[in-house]
């Protein structure tokens, strides 16, 4: 049942990507299994960013199960999508449940997508992770798919206008060998090492980012390290101290 609501909302996200004219620079699906389980990984810079996350994988005929915050489930809208696709919904309070939904998941062969961040990173720079995806990943016995998404920011991000114009906006998307989860390593050492992964792919999908600030009102999105005014982890951590 999950397919009948799914796919049609694929081919509904398809269609606003045209109408937005997004230039979408996509490699390396080819990492994400054909077959079995696997934990997708993704850094968290927009609102938008389990829709490019879940485009990577359709290359790979595979379509993602998102871990998302339950209130997004509560949603009218929102709601009865997340349920008819087969998100999972996560309660950070009691987040047994959740892993468990996801356990069973992963075991049955589906891919399972998270956002070890938690939240979106308003610096879009990576933040620490937390250990859930590789503990996920060692219990099921499956790997850990690292990705990276880049210019999603730009179109909705937390602090910011919604920006849907047909501005011709690049998106970069790269996806990365495999972070296998052994039963016998610490889930710490194996987060260090994804993340480590992540931190490389975002560093590539912004070296290929075709497109700059257009001056310095524009150059919100642009972390500071690279030029830009996004606020700096330091700013942002004296803002929330406030």
């Amino acid at each position: 049942m999950a397919e009948l609501v799914y796919r049609p909302v694929i081919g509904l996200a398809k269609t606003l990507f045209k109408v937005w004219d997004l230039k979408i620079d996509c490699q390396g699906s080819e990492n994400i299994p054909r077959s079995g389980g696997a934990v997708l990984v993704s850094n968290h810079i927009s609102y938008l960013d389990f829709i490019f996350n879940g485009l990577a994988a359709l290359p790979q005929k595979r379509l993602v199960r998102f871990m998302a915050k339950e209130a997004v489930f509560r949603h009218r809208i929102s709601g009865p999508l997340m349920r008819g696709m087969k998100h999972i919904p996560v309660d950070r309070e009691q987040g047994e449940a959740a892993y468990a939904h996801a356990l069973d998941s992963l075991r049955s062969g589906e891919v399972i997508g998270v956002f070890p961040e938690a939240t979106i990173s308003q610096s879009f720079t990576l933040k620490s992770f937390k250990s859930g995806a590789a503990r996920l990943a060692q219990d099921a016995g499956v790997p850990l798919i690292p990705m990276a998404v880049w210019g999603t920011q730009r179109l909705w991000t937390k602090g910011q206008a919604r920006n849907f114009k047909r501005d011709h906006l690049p998106v970069t998307i790269r996806v990365g060998e495999a972070v296998e989860a052994p039963r016998d390593q610490y889930a710490g050492a194996i987060t260090r090492r994804l993340r480590e992964a992540v931190q490389e792919l975002l560093e590539a999908a912004q070296r290929a980012y075709p497109a700059r600030p257009k001056g310095t009102e524009d150059s919100w999105w642009l972390p500071a390290h690279l030029g830009g005014t996004a606020p700096t982890v330091e700013q942002l951590r004296t803002a929330e101290a406030h």
